[in-house]
């Protein structure tokens, strides 16, 4: 049994794309906000103005809008149509140590006082705190170095009528690949779109429009006692270079398929290899274990790691800002502190943590920009070959596990303790032999990012983390 490899188009630009024959309209259309830039700037200007005068030290606030169109079908029907408007104020006042902070969708003056009185309200009966102050001035990042290149916005104008076409075209796919798929939990398009503008008294004007669209389907193969259900997707900023729907439908059909007639396995230790999609979640993990808020409340197994040895020499973690139509790309961080790219891990040491103001001042650090969290990041392996494809990784697996779902958060942060609930493919001699399901899979996460021995050129990009497949040398597999 062979398992499919991830289609090359997934997530790029393919012939055709999922949204070219909508690419034109989109390239003249407007772009479907209901509230300009200058007038979220006056917005927020108001209620800076309003705040000062009530007597606050200090102000932020953020003005926002979001729209979009949400379409699902399932089994070539349409079963839901969503569009969504939604719009906020938020205003934060500090009194010396002392913060509070408000919010309203009503953008009318009198909101607007309202609002700011409620935060200044609540700043006067909130406990004082030394840390709870803007960030620091030389921190902020100035207009002028604000990158304005990184291609964020992309509005995809798609009617509803379009968007239930390209689902169903996507689960057609799906459902036509074998007759072993007997059934569908749906197919969705998403289109979505939103801008902001933030300002604070310590020097910061900002804000941009962004766009995140999507195609999925989770088709059903088998029947009876023997169902398997999977799913794939596409998701990008810029609709035009969304995976064909064929592709999407078709790869998401050849991973259910290929999760019939599972078995149990005995318990055993083995080597384990996460598929990439599952691997940018360990990234996701390491990141929180040496994020500010678990640091200051010491409730992290990575306590105390900066500058020491956490993973193995041959793995580097970098963190850049600024890729273009990166999904996790930003000229500043929520504050509005500057970001930067930088070396995150470096032959396994950790060079640096996830910070904010707040949490940078309660470790007596400075802020490493990553208010809001992290920006884009890529787990590379020094061993990594370009021809380390998936096939050559089961090939370094020999005899294991291949895990290709995770269910559950089994993550305890403070031990580093991790056990998941599982199903995937037992592999033998570098080769798929049969899929196993009802396995949960055990051990710590420092053993396991030390226990890490190879990291696959089969790099896949979730959200704003970039890796490939992950071999971790040995974990406790609970079955039968």
């Amino acid at each position: 049994m062979k398992k499919p490899n991830t289609p090359k188009n997934a997530e790029r630009k393919s012939a055709p794309s999922t949204a070219q024959s909508f690419a034109g309209a989109a390239a003249q259309a407007d772009k479907g906000f209901a509230y300009s830039r200058a007038f979220f700037e006056d917005l927020v200007d108001s209620a800076l103005q309003h705040a000062k005068k009530l007597g606050a030290t200090d102000a932020a606030a953020h003005a926002s809008e979001g729209c979009g169109l949400s379409v699902s079908v399932r089994k070539g029907e349409l079963e839901n149509v969503e569009r969504n408007r939604d719009k906020s104020l938020g205003i934060t006042v500090h009194l010396g140590q002392r913060r509070g902070n408000a919010s309203t969708s009503d953008f009318s003056q009198q909101a607007i006082e309202q609002t700011a009185q409620a935060a200044f309200d609540i700043a006067r009966f909130t406990a004082e705190d030394p840390f709870a102050a803007l960030p620091d001035e030389a921190d902020i990042a100035q207009s002028h170095e604000q990158r304005t290149d990184l291609e964020l916005f992309f509005p995809w104008i798609v009617s509803s009528e379009e968007a239930a076409q390209l689902a169903i075209v996507t689960e057609a796919a799906a459902l036509r690949v074998d007759k072993r798929i007997t059934n569908s939990e749906g197919a969705g398009v998403s289109a979505q779109q939103s801008h902001f503008f933030s300002a604070h008294t310590h020097g910061f004007r900002g804000g941009y429009a962004s766009s995140r669209h999507s195609v999925s389907v989770s088709p059903i193969a088998g029947k009876g006692d023997d169902m398997q259900r999977d799913a794939w997707y596409s998701s990008q900023r810029d609709a035009t270079e969304l995976a064909a729907p064929e592709a999407i439908g078709r790869y998401a059909a050849e991973r259910a398929l290929s999760r019939l007639n599972g078995r149990k396995i005995a318990t055993t230790e083995c080597p384990v290899l996460f598929e990439s999609p599952l691997a940018a979640g360990l990234l996701g993990s390491f990141v929180q274990a040496i994020s500010g808020g678990a640091l200051y409340r010491k409730s992290t197994f990575l306590m105390n790691s900066l500058g020491k040895p956490v993973l193995p020499k041959h793995i580097d973690i970098m963190e850049d800002p600024f890729v273009k139509r990166g999904k996790g790309s930003s000229p500043f961080d929520d504050e509005g502190v500057r970001v930067q790219a930088r070396s995150v891990v470096e032959a396994g040491r950790v060079q640096g943590y996830f910070l904010g103001s707040y949490s940078a001042r309660k470790l007596g650090l400075k802020t490493t920009g990553n208010a809001g969290g992290s920006h884009n990041l890529i787990l590379t392996s020094r061993l990594t070959r370009a021809g380390d494809d998936l096939d050559a990784m089961l090939q370094r697996l020999g005899t294991g596990l291949f895990v290709t779902e995770l269910m559950g958060s089994g993550v305890n942060y403070v031990t580093g303790d991790y056990s998941r609930g599982a199903s995937g493919f037992w592999v033998e001699n570098g080769r798929i032999t049969y899929p196993v399901h009802e396995i949960t899979i055990a051990g710590n996460m420092k053993a396991m990012l030390k226990g890490i021995v190879a990291v696959g050129a089969d790099s896949y990009n979730y959200g704003a983390k970039t890796v490939g497949s992950i071999l971790i040398k040995r974990m406790k597999v609970a079955g039968t």
